[in-house]
């Protein structure tokens, strides 16, 4: 997998992992210009957790909206 993918509706992850074999992932949008972090998380499943997905969108709404 590419090191960064979109989630889809300006919605980005990206991925790396860790020195201890631990998965993290960011989930960020762009807004204007500048690059806004909206989500951490540490994966145990391949899937990206649901409310981790829902959470990101409600904030990237939260940037848009000012």
């Amino acid at each position: 997998m590419p090191l960064v993918r979109p989630m889809g509706k300006g919605l980005f992850e990206v991925r790396t992992s860790l020195s201890n074999g631990t998965v993290a992932r960011v989930l960020f949008c762009f807004h204007d210009g500048p690059i806004y972090a909206l989500q951490g998380c540490i994966k145990k499943a391949q899937k990206t957790p649901a409310g981790d997905l829902q959470l990101a969108r409600q904030r990237k709404k939260e940037v848009e909206n000012g």
